[in-house]
């Protein structure tokens, strides 16, 4: 944990300008194949919840794709998951049916309060740390299996994921006046694998993973250790974490529009023009956020009036149905 801050406190800076880039679902388009195909069915798996598999869907991929918690770390997300779920009457009915039990989101509210208690990050890491306090409580435990286990698969499964048209080229260009730095949740060893993999790790100054905090804490001290003014640093990400992350540091912020990331990178060489220019206003700024902002809902399909379950689920059918087709097949989805 100490080589991760040590790491970012050793920051150098070489340019004028600071440029900060999320990952997942900004540079590479993993963004739902990850949650789909990894992170919810494996949750499902290890705790039987595939009886309640749209429900579970329905709300993690609210939660976790098209909402403004998309981009949120694993913990926090899934805190959210099980606490819907819980709550939820109709899925409680399901539960109730075939004798399942939502897992309790206790254990993630005493992680989640260890490392801010610690100034940890919400990482594998500091999940390890956490466990070993309390080394006979399998709740702390299986929680770290699955976490574990989801990052396993990843690292085999992110490399068929490709980065997205004009990104490398975009990456050339900001290189030439700005340090490029990753700011991310994702674990490092994931980060780091998948900017080698693609050969454009060459453009980084360093990355920064879950295990060195919040989005938020990241550029704050990238910024700090660099001496970079404010108005020299720039955010590029998909969620409205990345946003937040920027606008809670003072500084600009350019969106990657979620369905539309391609024509966001193509646009990027001129954005940063006018960045380097002094001309990516306020204004400006709020050009690109409009479609941006909504895009990401800000409340679930399930507390309008006229919902129906069914309907819902299957109108992110398509997408879960083309990824499993292309990268697992033979794996367990339901269709309605």
């Amino acid at each position: 944990m100490e080589d991760f801050f040590l790491r970012i406190k050793e920051f150098k800076k070489t340019k004028d300008y600071l440029v900060a880039i999320d990952t997942d679902g900004c540079v590479v388009d993993n963004m739902s194949g990850k949650q789909i195909l990894v992170f919810h069915p494996l949750y499902m798996e290890f705790y039987g919840l595939w009886d309640i598999e749209s429900y579970f869907r329905e709300v993690a991929e609210y939660y976790n794709l098209f909402s403004v918690h998309r981009g949120s770390n694993r913990f926090i997300a899934l805190r959210l998951i099980l606490n819907v779920l819980k709550n939820r009457m109709d899925a409680g009915r399901v539960v109730k049916e075939n004798n399942l039990k939502i897992p309790d989101s206790g254990i993630l509210d005493d992680f989640i309060d260890f490392c801010e208690k610690n100034s940890y990050g919400l990482s594998n890491s500091s999940l390890k740390m956490f466990v070993d306090t309390r080394c006979l409580d399998l709740a702390a435990q299986k929680t770290l299996a699955w976490s574990r286990a989801v990052n396993e698969v990843l690292l085999i499964i992110n490399k068929n994921f490709m980065p997205f048209a004009n990104v490398r080229e975009s990456l050339e260009i900001i290189s030439r006046e700005a340090d490029i730095v990753v700011v991310s949740q994702t674990p490092y060893d994931d980060l780091f694998e998948y900017w080698r993999s693609y050969d454009m790790i060459k453009y980084l100054k360093i990355i920064c993973g879950q295990e060195t905090g919040s989005k938020v804490f990241q550029i704050e001290m990238l910024k700090k250790i660099g001496g970079y003014p404010d108005e020299n640093v720039l955010v590029i990400g998909d969620s409205y974490g990345d946003f937040e992350a920027a606008t809670k540091n003072n500084v600009k912020f350019y969106p990657v529009v979620p369905g539309k990331e391609e024509n966001a990178w193509k646009k990027m060489p001129d954005a940063f023009e006018l960045f380097l220019g002094g001309k990516y206003t306020a204004e400006k700024q709020k050009f690109f956020l409009e479609e941006f902002l909504k895009i990401l809902n800000s409340s679930p399909a399930w507390e309008n009036p006229e919902y129906d379950h069914s309907v819902s689920y299957r109108e992110k059918q398509e997408l879960r149905k083309s990824l499993y087709k292309r990268f697992n097949p033979s794996g367990r989805l339901l269709l309605l």
